[in-house]
C-alpha cells in the first residue's frame, strides 16, 4: 500500500539562501567591546545581588560584570565558569528575563535591567576564542565513575569530578554530545555549532572518555555500571513525549510530528532549505518549545503559523519575552482553545477542530464555541516524560525505589537515589524545573556528593 501522496503545500526551497541565513542568525549578536563596556558601566554591583540569588546556579554576577568593566573578560569567564561549566550555552538559552534580569535593581528603578545575558555571553565566548582552560585536574584518584546521558546535567557532573581527579566514562545514547544544547533549542539561539564547541571545551580538561550510541537498557544497564563503577550518574533526560490524545492523533492522520523531533531534525540539517515545511502550521502548547517550533516554521517559510493554548495567555510557561517573539515573528496566539479533532484528506491533516474553554469555578471548562483553523501540519509541543522502562530494563532493583509518583527519578538535596552508589540529575529527576541552568547545578551539585561520597569511602 502506496503511503498519501504529500500535498503540494508543504515543500522545501521555499525562501532565499539570503533569508534563511538572515531568518537562523543570532537572537542577539554579540555585544562589541564598546557595548560591553556601556551595558557592564549600568551595574549597581549591588553588596546583596538579587541577580545572583535568582541564578540557580549562583554565578557571581556583580563579581564578572565588574571583571569586564575593567577589561578582564577571560577573568569574567572564569567567575561565570567557576559556577556554571555551560555558561556559554545558559547566556543563550537562559530565560533570563524571569531569573537574574527580572531581579535586577535597574529592573524596578527604570524598567530596563541589565543585560546580564548579553555580557555572559561576551565574556564565555572571549574564552572560547582564546581557548582558554582555566581548570586543572588534580592528582589521579583512580576511581572510575560512569555518567549516562551528555546533556547539561551529564556533562557538569563530568567536568565537576574530572576536575577531581576521577576518570570518566561519559555514556550517550545519540551520535553527539550536549543533550537538548545540541537537539532540542531554537537554532537561531545556538548558532555556529556553539554546542561542540562547548563540548570540547569541557572535555578539554581531560579524563572523561565518551562513547556515543550507547542507549540505556539496550546496550548499557544500571546494575552492570554499579557492579563496574565507583559510581552512577544518571542524567538522561525525558525519553519519551506526551501524546496528544484527540480523535485522529493516533497515527492514521499523516502531517502530526512532535515538536521535540522537529526541532532536532531542523538543528542536524546542514541545509534549512531542503527541509519542507507546510503552508499553514498549528502548534499545540504553551511553553518554550511550543514558541521554538511555532517561530522557525514561520522562519522557514511558513505563511500562517497559529500556537494553541487551552488555558489563558497569562498561564503559559513560556515567558512574556518567548511570548512577544512569537508575535513579532508572525505567530498568532489563540488560548483558551483546546484541539478535538483531526480533518483529513488521502490521509493528510488538512483541518484542526477546536474548541475554546473558559475557567469556570477553577476548572477549566469546553463552552459552546467550537471552530476549525485550515492547516497542513501540526506540531504537538504539550511536555516531555521520563520512560521507566529504560530503568526498569537496566535491573535497577525495586523500581519504586528510584521512581516516584511523577514518574521520574527521585532524589534526595545531593541527586542520591536510594540504591547505594546511584545518583540522578536534569530533567530526568522529580525536583526543580526542566532548564538548562537547573540542569546544569543539579550536575554540579552530584559531582560534589559523588566525591565526598569517594573520599569518605562510603
Amino acid at each position: 500500500m502506496q503511503p498519501p501522496r504529500v500535498p503540494d503545500s508543504i515543500r522545501s526551497n521555499r525562501l532565499s539562501a539570503e533569508t534563511y541565513a538572515e531568518n537562523f542568525s543570532d537572537l542577539h549578536p554579540l555585544l562589541s567591546e564598546h557595548q560591553a563596556f556601556v551595558e557592564a558601566d549600568r551595574c549597581y554591583y549591588c553588596a546583596d545581588a538579587p541577580c545572583q540569588t535568582a541564578c540557580p546556579t549562583s554565578i557571581d554576577i556583580p563579581a564578572f560584570i565588574r571583571e569586564i568593566s575593567t577589561e578582564n573578560p577571560l577573568g569574567a569567564a572564569k567567575t561565570i565558569f567557576d559556577s556554571n561549566i555551560l555558561g556559554g550555552t545558559c547566556a543563550r538559552v537562559c530565560p533570563v528575563e524571569t531569573l537574574c534580569e527580572q531581579a535586577c535593581v535597574r529592573e524596578f528603578a527604570e524598567g530596563k535591567p541589565v543585560k546580564i545575558g548579553q555580557l555572559q555571553r561576551y565574556a564565555t565566548d572571549a574564552a572560547m576564542a582564546a581557548h582558554y582552560q582555566p581548570f586543572q585536574r588534580a592528582a589521579a584518584t583512580g576511581k572510575k565513575i560512569a555518567i549516562v546521558g551528555a546533556g547539561p546535567a551529564g556533562l557538569a557532573c563530568a567536568h565537576g569530578l574530572a576536575q577531581q581527579g576521577h576518570d570518566i566514562d561519559l555514556f550517550e545514547a545519540r551520535d553527539k554530545l550536549g543533550g537538548l544544547t545540541e537537539y532540542g533549542i531554537a537554532a537561531y539561539k545556538v548558532t555556529n555549532d556553539f554546542a561542540q564547541r562547548e563540548v570540547e571545551f569541557i572535555l578539554s580538561i581531560g579524563g572523561i572518555s565518551v562513547k556515543t550510541n550507547q542507549v540505556l537498557g539496550e546496550d548499557i544497564f544500571i546494575d552492570r555500571l554499579l557492579n563496574d563503577y565507583a559510581a552512577v550518574f544518571v542524567a538522561v533526560g525525558l525519553g519519551g513525549v506526551n501524546q496528544l490524545g484527540i480523535q485522529g492523533s493516533d497515527g492514521a492522520v499523516r502531517g502530526i510530528e512532535d515538536a521535540v523531533n522537529f526541532i532536532a531534525k531542523l538543528r542536524q540539517s546542514k541545509n534549512l532549505s531542503t527541509l519542507p515545511i507546510g503552508k499553514n502550521i498549528v502548534v499545540i502548547g504553551g511553553g518554550m518549545t511550543a514558541v521554538d517550533i511555532a517561530v522557525q516554521s514561520k522562519r522557514l517559510g511558513a505563511e500562517t503559523v497559529t500556537i494553541l493554548y487551552r488555558r489563558s495567555q497569562d498561564e503559559m510557561k513560556a515567558s512574556g519575552y518567548e511570548q512577544q517573539l512569537a508575535q513579532t515573528n508572525g505567530v498568532v496566539l489563540r488560548c483558551n482553545t483546546a484541539p478535538v479533532s483531526l480533518q483529513s484528506h488521502q490521509g493528510w491533516v488538512t483541518a484542526i477542530d477546536c474548541v475554546e474553554t473558559a475557567e469556570k469555578n477553577g476548572k477549566l471548562v469546553e463552552t459552546d464555541h467550537r471552530f476549525s483553523l485550515e492547516c497542513d501540519m501540526v506540531f504537538p509541543a504539550i511536555g516531555q516524560v521520563f520512560v521507566p522502562a529504560a530503568v526498569e530494563a537496566s535491573g535497577a532493583r525495586k523500581l519504586e525505589q528510584i521512581v516516584d509518583s511523577s514518574g521520574r527519578i527521585k532524589v534526595d538535596s545531593d541527586y542520591r537515589t536510594a540504591l547505594p552508589k546511584l545518583w540522578a540529575g536534569g530533567d530526568c529527576v522529580s525536583r526543580g524545573v526542566d532548564l538548562t541552568v537547573a540542569a546544569v547545578e543539579a550536575g554540579k551539585i552530584a559531582a560534589r556528593s559523588i566525591h565526598s561520597s569517594l573520599s569518605q569511602g562510603k
